[in-house]
């Protein structure tokens, strides 16, 4: 049986940058059980006054971008060039059904997962949304006060894991690709949106013309959108992992966002207001999960959901009726 370790033990560990306790301490906070989770709220209590200091990333993209090969090459830049100290880590509620793709990723960046300063780590398989966001958020405070001085956030899933990111991150970076008929379809708007800066992979092997073009469209698009209470203009820009050309370009990009936001107080006011967005989302799923473990509800649930599903009683009211119990 493996050890258990204790609060101050971990503190320690995780402080001094020690890996096999920081894993150990995010499986605790990937747990449901009420002892590690009691044990994970602890400790990040503890570890509290040593995070914030990272500049966090969100990095989604369309199929076939090459993300995890831009992330590597994005990565090694960061932990090579600049002698940052990265994690990466993932938010896939789609694991459950595609067996956890992200594992996938994990060895296809094999030099990037090798370099000692870098952390890679698969979100957890079959967990809901909820469920592997709110252990992503606890990852990304134990990974902060392990040193690291920037996280990646990647998006294996599609659907709402896009907001669920930008929610939880400081600069969110979009990858798309130039040359596969209308540059502005297979994107949802939404997500254009949310994108402080978008950057089209594959600028290389007579793609570069192409490239060029797709910047310049998406350029004009993102100017139609109106400006982001950050007061950030989004920034398009190219970039071949293959190469390395244009990558050093968007680790720029994010930097001059992360000093502009600085100076005017919005990177606080945002990580303030997210926050307190997790505040509202744990209690959400607190009481769900006490309404649910309620032995009343448990008795009564089939019986109500069988009436609902028969049409012979309105959702509205078999919700009332339950939460009366």
């Amino acid at each position: 049986m493996a050890k258990r370790f204790t609060v101050d033990e971990y503190t320690e560990g995780i402080l001094n940058g020690n890996r096999v306790l920081l894993s150990r301490a995010i499986t605790l906070a990937e747990s449901t059980l009420p002892t590690d989770q009691d044990l994970t709220q602890q400790l990040l209590n503890r570890l509290l006054p040593y995070t914030g200091r990272s500049v966090r990333v969100g990095i989604t993209g369309v199929p076939g971008v090459g993300k995890s090969t831009f992330i590597e090459a994005l990565g090694l830049h960061l932990v090579g060039s600049l002698g940052k100290r990265l994690a990466v880590l993932a938010v896939d509620p789609s694991s459950q059904r595609s067996g956890g793709s992200i594992l996938g990723d994990k060895t296809r960046m094999n030099l990037l997962a090798a370099h000692p300063a870098a952390f890679i780590r698969p979100s957890p398989a079959g967990r809901s949304l909820g469920g592997v966001t709110r252990s992503t958020r606890e990852t990304m405070l134990l990974c902060e006060a392990a040193g690291f001085d920037v996280l990646f956030i990647e998006t294996v899933g599609v659907g709402q894991s896009e907001t669920a990111v930008h929610g939880m991150v400081d600069f969110f970076l979009l990858l798309m690709l130039a040359g596969a008929g209308d540059e502005l379809q297979g994107i949802k708007k939404g997500i254009m949106e949310m994108a402080d800066a978008v950057t089209i992979t594959k600028a290389d092997g007579g793609n570069e013309q192409a490239a060029r073009r797709a910047r310049r469209e998406y350029q004009n698009a993102l100017h139609l959108f109106p400006l982001a209470l950050s007061g950030w203009s989004p920034v398009v820009t190219t970039s071949s992992a293959l190469t390395g050309a244009g990558v050093p370009d968007v680790w720029a990009v994010v930097e001059r966002y992360v000093e502009q936001t600085q100076a005017s107080g919005y990177f606080q006011r945002r990580r303030q207001e997210q926050n307190l967005h997790w505040l509202h989302e744990a209690i959400r799923a607190g009481l769900e999960e006490r309404f649910y473990a309620r032995p009343a509800v448990q008795q009564r649930l089939e019986t109500v959901r069988a009436r609902v599903k028969a049409g012979q009683q309105s959702p509205f009211g078999a919700a009332g009726e339950l939460l009366g119990l």
